[in-house]
């Protein structure tokens, strides 16, 4: 639970930091327009022809009477669509990451700034970066289409398929988008798809709890790209505290590190001698033995000559 609520607080201060910096959130807006025009005209297409698509993927039902036929072709109308919405929230996010991998990357960057440290970035060119991340995106999109399929098939399940499926729905869609809006500050840390989606699944609460409010938010229109810098500046402090970072000490020189004692081979004296001398002293001479016992029969117990 403690998890849960964390995602949400990540979120929130997510889009708290844009707030204070409103120049980088009118910037991380660009790609998010740019890919809302493209969604509007792909889901339109889809609202016209869902009907037709529902009559062609039901031919069994042709001949059955009112209001059998129309209550299963609804249904299946109601699902394509709410399928469609959790792809295209998933998708959305893909794409205006993969378009605005520019503007996203200086976005994060400036929020790890901010918080005191930015870990430096693979040295590669753009077009590498881009093809990491059409693969990456496309990696993650695999799974969620095939937990999407799943869930759908699932949603036609009586009762259960109409209200605890379509939950499971949008917390598998949550943990997918938080995969993908990582992305950003994970491949900053060089960290692999893979790698990243094994991490998150140890800490699924904490996904879910990022993402899942995302998911609900994207599906009113036009607030996926009011929040969108925020949720890019959110992951990258969800990654910061996933993914801490190891500064090197500061006050290290080359040979010696703070505290630490002197390198070996370097010539230098140790610290216990002197600091003056490169050698230590000679050792003392032994001191001399000590008297011999003082007996009846020693010399010491006998008077000196002569009395």
């Amino acid at each position: 639970m403690r998890d849960l609520v964390a995602g949400m607080r990540y979120l929130g201060a997510g889009q708290r930091w844009v707030a204070r910096h409103g120049r980088w959130w009118g910037f991380g807006l660009i790609p998010a327009l740019i890919a809302l025009v493209l969604y509007a005209g792909v889901l339109t297409v889809l609202a016209l022809w869902a009907g037709d698509l529902a009559a062609w993927a039901t031919p069994f039902a042709d001949g059955w009477g009112s209001p059998w036929q129309g209550l299963l072709r609804g249904l299946f109308v109601a699902l394509l669509f709410a399928g469609g919405l959790t792809l295209s929230v998933l998708t959305f996010t893909a794409v205006t990451l993969l378009i605005g991998d520019p503007f996203y990357e200086s976005l994060s960057q400036k929020v790890e700034e901010s918080e005191g440290h930015c870990p430096p970035g693979p040295d590669q060119p753009l077009w590498r970066e881009l093809w990491t991340g059409l693969r990456d995106s496309v990696h993650v999109l695999l799974r969620a289409a095939g937990f999407g399929l799943l869930l759908f098939v699932l949603g036609f399940l009586p009762f259960v398929g109409q209200t605890v499926i379509p939950a499971i729905g949008f917390c598998v869609s949550g943990f997918f988008l938080a995969v993908e809006l990582t992305s950003v500050a994970m491949q900053r840390r060089a960290v692999p798809v893979r790698e990243r989606l094994r991490m998150l699944r140890g800490r699924k609460a904490l996904a879910v709890g990022f993402g899942t409010p995302l998911v609900l938010l994207f599906l009113v229109p036009f607030v996926a790209v009011v929040l969108m810098p925020g949720a890019v500046a959110g992951a990258t402090l969800l990654v910061r505290d996933l993914v801490p970072d190891e500064q090197p000490p500061s006050g290290a020189d080359g040979d010696e590190v703070a505290g630490a004692g002197p390198v070996a081979g370097s010539g230098a004296a140790p610290a216990s001698w002197p600091a003056s001398q490169g050698q230590p002293h000679q050792p003392l001479p032994a001191p001399p033995a000590p008297p011999g016992p003082s007996g009846p029969g020693s010399s010491a117990a006998r008077p000196p000559a002569g009395w």
